[in-house]
């Protein structure tokens, strides 16, 4: 996480707050426009999603890695990355880049997943996703058993329902032995909920705080160790809010977008643990970079950016969602960065894996 705003800026995204209503995209220099920041190349690629034909459908991916190798819909892996094509449902792909299950779930948008519920008397990852399918339109829940056997496979396990029209975007946090679900309206609204599993093993849903963020917001991301849920409001810029429900609408702004740290739209957010240190990293779509800040002090501290350059695999442009996870993470042994890539070389649109080593290297973290 990473701050810095001037008080000019802030003034001007104060105007931005009051007067930006309609989304902007790419505000770089066309499509396909990559800003300065150090160069990194991605290691792999997953296939391109099902939905193509040009449509914008790869969204928002999520990480979760097993200390030991678990059965994921048949398949021996160290954990699953969870990937959304927002036109037909949830893609979950091994740490090689490939399928290991599809679940035809809809209008997905966001997914997160954490741990920490326990369904029938049994540990279970938890994965969450905003849903704007027509009767469902709320926060779709999927559970995993790490320890299941057979199939095994990801599953539905029921939604939240919602009052914002759109859902999209969609955090976890963890508050102490709670686990919270944070959806954010197309609109800017929010909605907290604590998440529980009932004596029948199914979900309960309780609303704990409501707000609203002021124009088209998306990315979400929470940091437990500073109480700290980060927003991106996407004409305006990074917000830091309170993870406490009672902190209300309270918020610091942390970056207003800006030229060469975070242009519009300002998109997806995740959090890397690296050690003791802790990362805040976004999708900044208009000029196809990823602002990096470290957040484990007072305040966020600004580190710099990176781009993802052809190599291996196609560079990376107008990225929407992303996800890191940090440590052992299958083949990746500090983490793993996964982007979504708005415009893939082969086929239609897909998601990337970055070594965390390579974007430290290049940052000289």
């Amino acid at each position: 996480m990473t701050l810095r705003p001037l008080m000019a800026a802030a003034a001007c995204a104060a105007l931005l707050t009051a007067c930006a209503t309609t989304e902007v995209d790419y505000q770089g220099e066309g499509e396909g426009f990559v800003g300065e920041g150090v160069a990194v190349q991605a290691r792999l690629e997953t296939p391109s999603v099902g939905t193509g034909g040009g449509e914008d459908a790869a969204d928002d991916p999520a990480v979760w890695a097993s200390a030991v190798p678990v059965t994921v819909n048949g398949h021996a892996s160290p954990g699953f990355v969870a990937g959304t094509d927002k036109k037909a449902g949830l893609y979950i792909y091994g740490f090689a880049g490939e399928v290991l299950q599809f679940l035809p779930e809809g209008l997905l948008n966001n997914v997160d997943a954490t741990e920490g519920l326990s369904i029938n008397g049994r540990p279970h990852v938890v994965l969450g996703a905003s849903d704007r399918t027509l009767g469902r339109t709320g926060i779709s829940l999927y559970a995993f058993d790490p320890a299941g056997t057979g199939t095994n496979g990801v599953r539905a396990w029921g939604y939240i329902p919602t009052d914002v029209v759109e859902p999209y975007g969609f955090c976890f946090a963890r508050r102490g032995g709670e686990v919270h679900a944070i959806l954010v309206g197309h609109e800017g609204e929010l909605r907290q909920y604590v998440l529980t599993a009932d004596a029948a093993g199914r979900p309960s849903a309780r609303e704990v705080r409501r707000g609203a963020i002021g124009t088209i917001s998306e990315g979400c991301a929470a940091d437990e160790a500073t109480d700290a849920l980060y927003i991106t409001e996407e004409n305006v810029g990074l917000w830091r809010y309170g993870l406490d429900p009672a902190s209300g609408d309270r918020r610091t702004l942390v970056q207003p977008v800006a030229p060469g740290r975070l242009v519009a739209d300002a998109e997806g957010l995740t959090i890397l643990a690296d050690g003791a240190a802790r990362y805040l990293i976004a999708s900044s779509q208009g000029d196809s970079t990823f602002p990096v800040w470290r957040i484990d002090g007072a305040t966020p501290v600004w580190v710099g950016r990176f781009k993802a350059i052809e190599g291996t695999v196609d560079g990376v442009t107008g990225t929407d969602g992303l996800a890191a996870l940090g440590g052992v993470v299958g083949p990746f042994p500090e983490g793993v960065v996964v982007v979504q890539d708005d415009v893939n070389d082969v086929g239609t649109q897909n998601f990337k894996y970055i070594d965390w080593r390579d974007v430290k290297a290049a940052l000289g973290l």
